[in-house]
């Protein structure tokens, strides 16, 4: 390569321009992290409006009016139901495999019963039907999925709940109260886009070759699974039962940083101050963790974020008060990271009809660092 495109090198792709789009915007001003879906900040979504107005402001452009969203809303309960091959599926996959792991197959399988599977890949319409599809069934499978896991009978889903309550319902057996719902809607609504991370970029290159967009939220799965990202959640809920006490912050923080090691649920490639998402997300945790009686943990969790702020200058990301959500909702350290992929799908899908309509095959290059000029010997001659 030549010494103008080494110069241009960014590890990580850290502060490269991809591509554009119309779907998400993140900034930084005045020390605060800002986040926007298509115009909207987050702070004016989140408890606002439902994951099914997001999901829709996503996929078709604009918040939708009452007419629209009831139809959008029905056909998500429509399509609620998974085929019978993923079901008995689901019921045989060796109880010891990683829920990222089935997710990524219940969806592959998915994309074989779709009623449109084989139309063109470009086909605008098709994809964001697909994409429809895909949340509603993604929501199930893994439900279904962890009742099994826990040696429960499936719950069937209940036509009428929406999109958040129905999951609780589905993976707890209960209703959840109003203020649980309105907080696991928002943490869907949080988790439903964030520009060009890791997962969202795999998917836009899975489909600037112009394969199919189940395809594009499969490799979106493969990217999400992995600890530094979606996995972030998990490893929060890790952090704070490791401490176990807010006495034991302050020394396991010593600890943690003599040893170099990463503090999960703190610090964002783009966000160098205030993650949005986790601001709104403490005040939930802070409400929940009343409801069920546990406020012990959002003590710890403010030991943990003062001295980490202080020590590392390193402020909470979603993923932080998020795990502490899922543990006040009940709801396994297995389940995080899947919800999570529940939630993005939307972004996910999003995503890739916009790169198939203004499609440019994505193809960087890379620095090579390796030997040059070197030549076969010729043995025995």
């Amino acid at each position: 390569m030549s010494e103008a495109s080494v110069e241009q090198y960014h590890p990580g792709l850290e502060g490269v321009i991809a591509g554009q789009t119309a779907i998400s915007n993140i900034e930084e001003r005045e020390g605060s992290g800002i986040l926007e879906y298509r115009g909207y900040r987050i702070e004016d979504l989140a408890g606002h409006v439902s994951y099914e107005q997001t999901a829709f402001l996503l996929l078709h452009g604009d918040l939708p009016d009452a007419s629209q969203l009831g139809e959008f809303d029905a056909r998500l309960r429509g399509w609620r139901e998974i085929p019978r091959p993923l079901v008995d599926l689901l019921e045989t996959i060796p109880a010891h495999v990683s829920p990222m792991d089935i997710l990524r197959t219940a969806v592959s399988v998915l994309s074989h019963f779709d009623p449109e599977l084989g139309l063109p890949a470009t086909d605008h319409a098709a994809n964001v039907r697909k994409a429809e599809r895909m949340i509603a069934q993604m929501a199930t499978a893994i439900a279904l999925r962890e009742r099994l896991s826990a040696g429960l009978p499936p719950i069937p889903a209940d036509a009428e709940l929406d999109h958040a309550a129905n999951f609780l319902f589905m993976v707890t057996g209960k209703v959840p109260s109003a203020r649980m719902h309105q907080a696991f809607d928002a943490s869907l609504v949080l988790y439903a886009e964030h520009e060009l991370n890791a997962s969202t970029f795999s998917a836009r290159v899975t489909v600037s070759t112009l394969s199919d967009i189940a395809s594009g939220i499969v490799a979106a799965i493969g990217a999400l699974k992995g600890p530094l990202h979606g996995g972030a959640n998990e490893e929060a809920w890790s952090v704070l039962e490791s401490v176990g006490s807010p006495e034991s912050a302050g020394r396991w923080i010593d600890l943690a940083l003599a040893r170099q090691q990463r503090i999960m649920g703190f610090g964002h490639r783009v966000y160098k101050q205030a993650d949005p998402r986790a601001a709104i997300l403490k005040q939930y945790c802070q409400e929940l963790s009343r409801e069920v009686h546990e406020e012990h943990w959002e003590d710890i969790a403010a030991t943990i974020e003062r001295t980490v702020v202080t020590r590392k200058q390193l402020h909470p990301n979603v993923d932080w008060p998020s795990a502490r959500l899922y543990h006040y909702l009940g709801l396994p350290v297995r389940l995080y990271t899947p919800i999570f992929a529940m939630a993005r799908v939307a972004g996910w899908a999003a995503h890739c009809v916009e790169q198939i309509d203004h499609n440019r095959l994505m193809r960087p290059r890379g620095r090579y660092i390796g030997p040059t000029r070197r030549r076969v010997r010729a043995e025995g001659r």
